[in-house]
């Protein structure tokens, strides 16, 4: 794992545990598994689904995902241009 990815996790963690103090770190991650349909076994969670359910967790439903929101464009013609390179 690279030590960006690991910041941004105990980031977004830190807060979320602070809101449960009495569960352990495997408690909580069964929670965030749980809430993300996530069937498998723990060791298989992938630290980019984590990631990004803690970012979504608390957004409302229609709120674009993170990262996403900066290739949006409005316009499809504006996208287009954009993708062919002419802008």
């Amino acid at each position: 794992m690279k030590y960006h990815r690991l910041n941004e996790i105990i980031e977004l963690l830190q807060p979320e545990w602070q809101k449960v103090p009495d569960m352990n770190l495997l408690q909580l991650l069964a929670t965030l598994a749980a809430e993300m349909k996530f069937t498998g076994e723990l060791a298989a969670l992938s630290d980019d689904a984590l990631i990004y359910h803690l970012k979504m967790r608390n957004s409302a439903k229609d709120d674009m995902i993170p990262g996403l929101a900066k290739d949006q464009e409005d316009d499809f013609k504006t996208a287009l241009l954009k993708a062919r390179g002419f802008i």
